[in-house]
Order: structure tokens, then sequence, then C-alpha cells
């Protein structure tokens, strides 16, 4: 016979292991918020806009076929950008303390699509050194794409600039103490079923019922010391009054 849980038991195990499934829940926590505040480096982003078009006099015409060409060569752009041969330069010019690929690790390249735009952003545990290297690489690929390619349709449009009250784009501790909230949770729930599911006692006489199929007819209660030495007493005076009253008559 298939065994079916209904939603009264599945509450009652949850109010069982209420205690559990709190602590388990408030560790989570408390480690997530721990690590976030304390021990992860923030990180922060500065980010430069570049724009692929050629430049043209006032009186030339657009040209659709230029445009499709500037969005085809935008793809081998973002490749060149993080190219050795650009960030390299950066590294000398910036007198930076990281190898090639250390550096292209932290920098990030992509545009939108259908778009002449393309989006640098750098990474780094500190933000002014985010702005240089976001503002210095844009400038440098400006000027060698035209001896890479002998084109001049680069422009930058918009420099990354430090603010005034920087704030790091990782870690997120409300949100890491968020997704700990509910992991916790879900463990902690997760481990209260599994706990009830290997917990093979009987608990009560509705359990002998359920797995005997058989009506209880009666109950066998529990004493403690002090109830069964108080009920040994009860009955010794008992005993001894019917003693006496036997005697007496």
């Amino acid at each position: 016979m298939e065994e079916t849980i209904s939603l009264k038991e599945l509450l009652q195990t949850l109010r069982k292991r209420l205690s559990l499934i709190l602590s388990i829940t408030f560790i989570a926590v408390l480690i997530s918020g721990v690590v976030s505040y304390f021990f992860l480096t923030p990180i922060y982003q500065a980010s430069t806009q570049l724009l692929v078009n050629k430049s043209k006099d006032d009186q030339s015409t657009f040209q659709y076929n230029e445009v499709q060409t500037n969005l085809q060569l935008i793809n081998t752009y973002n490749a060149i950008i993080k190219s050795p041969v650009v960030l390299g330069k950066v590294i000398k010019d910036l007198h930076l303390d990281m190898t090639v690929t250390e550096l292209n690790e932290k920098i990030t390249v992509q545009n939108e699509k259908d778009s002449q735009v393309v989006n640098l952003s750098v990474q780094d545990k500190s933000e002014t050194a985010a702005v240089k290297i976001a503002n210095k690489t844009a400038a440098v690929f400006q000027k060698e794409i035209g001896k890479i390619m002998n084109v001049d349709n680069v422009s930058i449009l918009a420099k990354a600039d430090v603010s005034e009250q920087p704030s790091p784009i990782k870690p997120q501790p409300l949100l890491n103490v968020a997704i700990a909230l509910v992991v916790g949770l879900m463990v902690g729930v997760g481990l209260a079923f599994l706990l009830e599911y290997f917990d093979n006692t009987i608990k009560d006489e509705q359990e002998i019922e359920k797995l005997l199929g058989l009506p209880v007819l009666g109950v066998i209660a529990t004493m403690d010391d002090a109830e069964m030495k108080a009920s040994q007493k009860r009955f010794a005076k008992q005993n001894a009054k019917l003693r006496g009253e036997r005697i007496g008559s």
C-alpha cells in the first residue's frame, strides 16, 4: 500500500524541527555576513565608451554599407583591445605591476546588438586604478588601431571618471545575506524531513494504529521516579487502611 503524507504531518515535522531549521538559517546568514563584510575584497568598476564610425565632413552623405562595415569590424576591434599589443603598452605607460594576462582578466569589452558603441569596463580593487586603466586602454587602442588596420574610425565618446562616493560592484553583502537566508532555510527544511524519514521510533498510539491497522485498546501510562514513589506510598496507605478495617471487623 502506498504511503501518503498529509499536510498536517508536514507542518508537524516543521514545527518539531523548527529549532534546527532556525539554527541552520542563522548560521548560514551569519557566515555570509561575516565573509561579505570582513573577508571579501571590494571590487570597483570604471567604464568608457568608444564609437566606431569614420569621421566625415559636412558634405559627405550617409552610407548604409559603411555602417555595416563598421559593425562587422567591431568584433575584430574587441579582440584587438585586449591584445598584447594594446595591453602591453598600457602596462608600460602606467607602470603596472602585472602581466598582460592579469590585465586582460580585469577588462571587459562588449557592445549592444547593431550598435557602433563599444563599452570598455575595467574592474580593480582601486577605483582610481580602474579609471586610469580604462582611459589609457581606450587612448592606446584609438592610437594603435590606425597603425594596425590603417583606419581612422574610432573616437572616444565618454571617459571614465572617479566618483565622489565610490561604491563597489561586488561583493554585495545584502544580496549575499539574502541568498544565504534562502539556502539556509532550504537546507534546514531538507535536513528536518531527512531526519524525520530515518526516525523509525513509534511515538504515540496513532502511529501504532497506522502501522498495524489495528485499533488501540488501552494505553499504559508512563511515570517518573517521583510519581512512582508517590503511587507506592498511596498504595501502602490504602493497603494498611484495608487491613485495619478487616481487623476491626
